[in-house]
């Protein structure tokens, strides 16, 4: 019994979710400190990883805790566990107040300043949970913060030296277009329906995401484009625009699958299994450690 009952309970906090988090890594990669002598920056970036990975699987258990209903309408989301009943409500909220009650402190006690992103984090996924999600453009305005908030969160964990603001405008605006992206897909695969399970994909509709779509896509390669020359720690030579090509095809990647393939309502599930697209975010992030470490 207590097998089943760890399985769901894993399966609940939806490990696969959690690559998000290696957004932390930014401050890291990007200011030039990941290298072999500088082990502590590593270990506590590594700890705030693993911190938010924990708190990211609260969150959706609070999520799936209030969404039970609606998933149980879901032809895909009535399975998972909570709704299907394998993951008992009252083991889920035990869990999810322990952990809480445990890496909270946790936070405080690896950096004040990462403490208090990390609970700001909770309590707007908290928000989102009951309330925000319910709001058109302000749901995915709020994904984006969360993922602002890790980039802070792993800035705040490392003495950093100069870490381009350019990149927290490239990461909001990439996680607004992954966000309506992933609104469009919803909202094409569930078509009248739609209402039912998402009460918010009844303010969007398929004309008003592909404008907003197509606004932050171009702004986000205009974005990433003025870091590659403007960053202060770049090489002088401008060799990190070669890094542009990647950027654009995965945007445009991503486009075609939500629009041509129909794909795309799990952006995470997307970005590990679309072997292109795949290809391009590895490609891209070799020539940015080549780019920083080697040249």
């Amino acid at each position: 019994m207590i097998l089943p009952t760890l399985a769901a309970l894993i399966k609940t906090m939806r490990p696969r979710q959690w690559t998000k988090n290696f957004v932390l890594f930014a401050a890291l990669v990007f200011d030039r400190q990941l290298r072999p002598g500088n082990l502590d920056a590593v270990l506590r970036t590594t700890a705030g990883f693993i911190i938010f990975c924990l708190l990211s699987g609260v969150v959706y258990i609070i999520n799936d805790i209030a969404d039970i209903e609606a998933d149980r309408q879901h032809p895909d989301k009535r399975r998972r566990p909570i709704a299907s009943g394998k993951l008992p409500i009252s083991t889920a909220r035990m869990v999810a107040a322990f952990i809480i009650v445990v890496i909270i402190p946790a936070a405080f006690w690896l950096s004040l300043a990462f403490g208090w992103i990390a609970l700001t984090y909770l309590l707007v996924n908290l928000a989102y949970s009951f309330w925000i999600k319910h709001i058109p453009l302000l749901d995915v305005f709020t994904i984006a913060l969360g993922f602002v908030l890790r980039v802070a969160a792993g800035v705040v964990l490392i003495q950093v030296a100069r870490f381009s603001p350019w990149l927290y405008v490239v990461v909001t605006l990439g996680s607004l277009y992954l966000g309506f992206g992933k609104r469009r897909a919803e909202l094409a695969q569930l078509a009248s329906g739609a209402n039912s399970t998402r009460s918010v994909l009844d303010g969007y509709t398929l004309p008003l995401l592909d404008q907003l779509i197509t606004i932050v896509s171009g702004t986000t390669i205009i974005a990433y484009s003025l870091y590659t020359f403007s960053a202060p720690n770049l090489p002088e030579n401008h060799i990190m625009m070669l890094t542009i090509p990647f950027v654009i095809y995965g945007i445009f990647r991503y486009l075609y699958l939500i629009q041509v393939k129909h794909s795309g309502g799990a952006p995470e599930e997307v970005l590990l299994e679309d072997r292109p697209l795949l290809a391009a975010m590895t490609l891209w992030g070799f020539s940015v450690l080549l780019i920083f470490y080697v040249f």
